[in-house]
């Protein structure tokens, strides 16, 4: 029996992929991957929305630098539609754009769950070949639902070097790799890899260790899809909200052209075949 008869998951109409970005542990930039990735995939031409998942604690906003922005809703009360907001050429949503950012989310599991689904459902994200969801540590509420309720086409597992940080992600990959509903994992991120200063790019300092990143893909048979360094001046280009600036140091954006690459390879339809024979000539 195939988990699909198991568990009855749904497509979006019009969303050709939903890739999600976890991490099992909080604080290892999984908001920043998952926005930067976004936009990569835009600037290569394909057509993508971004979905803050993270109920408690909405980073997408602050992120694209969208804090006191709210969207347009239509429709009937029943069945409103959300026109998500545009940056960058992404489509964006967020819990954030609604609730006051300085309030918590007083909401149990299944609560957050719901209002997850509602945005999902009820954004109007139009013809999209990708779906980016940046959900919230652990695996919880939040992830069993996705899992359960779409057709997802992959997941990113986002790491730092530490073992702190992968005690916690090896949960993450054991929810999606469960027999009894799993999604495939494309790989592991290791993000934070290593300091590089702005003024000097080809240096490295291990501030946090190596190795967590190789050891997690060996131990789970996973590939370890790319490093990315921890470059001077993305702390602050991220509070301020130009996320789409990080790209501009050069070896954190070669760093995500192997992760767009590795998405493209795995969701697109002929891309490994075409990859094999172009080498083979």
């Amino acid at each position: 029996m195939s988990n699909e008869s198991i568990i009855k998951r749904r497509e979006l109409k019009n969303v050709k992929n939903i890739i999600i970005v976890t991490s099992g542990k909080g604080g290892v930039g999984k908001s920043t991957v998952a926005g930067t990735l976004a936009i990569s995939l835009a600037l290569e031409g394909y057509s993508t929305g971004l979905l803050d998942a993270d109920i408690y604690g909405p980073s997408i906003p602050i992120l694209f630098d969208l804090g006191m922005s709210q969207p347009d809703i239509s429709g009937s009360d029943e069945e409103p539609i959300i026109e998500p907001l545009v940056r960058m050429g992404v489509k964006l949503m967020s819990i954030g754009f609604f609730v006051d950012p300085v309030k918590a989310a007083i909401w149990r599991g299944p609560l957050a769950a719901n209002g997850m689904k509602q945005m999902i459902d009820q954004t109007n994200w139009g013809e999209l070949d990708y779906l980016i969801i940046d959900t919230p540590p652990g695996t919880g509420d939040i992830h069993i639902s996705l899992l359960q309720e779409y057709k997802i086409s992959g997941v990113i597992v986002v790491t730092t070097p530490q073992l702190l940080s992968t005690g916690d992600v090896q949960k993450a990959i054991s929810l999606y790799n469960d027999p009894n509903v799993f999604i495939p994992v494309l790989g592991i991120v290791e993000n934070m890899s290593w300091f590089t200063p702005a003024a000097h790019q080809d240096e490295k300092y291990y501030l946090f260790g190596k190795g967590g990143g190789e050891h997690l893909a060996k131990k789970f048979n996973l590939d370890l899809i790319t490093q990315i360094p921890l470059c001077e001046g993305i702390s602050e280009e991220c509070d301020k909200g130009k996320i789409q600036d990080i790209l501009k140091y050069k070896t954190v954006k070669e760093a995500y052209d192997s992760l767009v690459k590795k998405i493209v390879e795995e969701t697109v339809p002929g891309i490994k075949k075409f990859r094999y024979l172009s080498q083979k000539k």
